[in-house]
């Protein structure tokens, strides 16, 4: 198991990335580009699955304190206005050719949790599993959180509609 990450949520979703031999580059989130006026946030990884097929993945690490996955509810998956723009302009900088997304990483709070058939990664003590959603996806539902910390989610139904396994962006 790999350590490299202080980002507890960013290493377990690396592991599954060396578990599945998905090819990556890590990208160093200490620098961003740009002037300094307008500073582009880096993503965490660039996937590299196959030849004609790039993705670029911003990870946000949640908690979830329930008891089941099934029905894919109390799964918290906002993100930042900063998210989404960086996101975007990476994609736009880097090509047609590579697809955005969101990978929530989700560790389960408590020891007994049916994960509803959703795989899990183990990495220390703690078991994370991982949703997916395209940027594309995110930007057409997405609703307001707080204006205040320019945050932004997904509605249940939209969430249970747009969330995939991260195998679907790697085969």
């Amino acid at each position: 198991m790999r350590q490299y990450s202080p980002n507890r949520y960013e290493r377990a979703f690396e592991n599954w990335l060396l578990d599945h031999h998905i090819p990556y580059v890590r990208s160093d989130e200490h620098r961003r580009l740009g002037p300094s006026y307008k500073s582009v946030k880096n993503f965490d990884f660039l996937l590299l699955p196959k030849p004609d097929r790039k993705v670029i993945v911003e990870v946000k690490g949640r908690m979830f304190a329930g008891t089941t996955l099934a029905g894919r509810t109390g799964l918290d998956c906002w993100v930042t206005v900063d998210d989404i723009q960086s996101l975007q302009v990476w994609r736009d900088a880097l090509g047609h050719d590579h697809e955005a997304i969101f990978v929530f990483a989700y560790r389960a709070v408590k020891a007994d949790v049916d994960l509803d058939g959703c795989e899990a990664v183990i990495c220390g003590l703690d078991r994370y599993v991982f949703l997916c959603l395209r940027l594309d996806d995110y930007l057409e539902h997405l609703v307001r959180r707080s204006p205040k910390w320019r945050t932004v989610t997904l509605l249940a139904a939209s969430f249970r509609k747009c969330a995939l396994s991260p195998l679907a962006f790697v085969s």
